[in-house]
């Protein structure tokens, strides 16, 4: 399946989750949605859990 069909899934769920269900419900949708797709690129080995718990060094701070 393409990205573009995927988005547009995307999309059709959450406006089905607007009308239906309310702002909250859409939020709920969205958030629930997005929590998937880091778990999604966890799976397949795009993002590392490392990544966001690796604290900040003292050299690495921007100015």
């Amino acid at each position: 399946m393409s990205m573009a069909m995927v988005g547009m899934v995307a999309g059709m769920v959450l406006a089905f989750a607007g009308y239906f269900g309310g702002f909250g419900a859409f939020l709920l949708v969205a958030a629930l949605g997005a929590v998937g797709f880091f778990i999604g690129r966890l799976l397949e080995g795009d993002l590392a859990p490392g990544d966001f718990l690796r604290g900040r060094e003292r050299g690495d701070r921007r100015r």
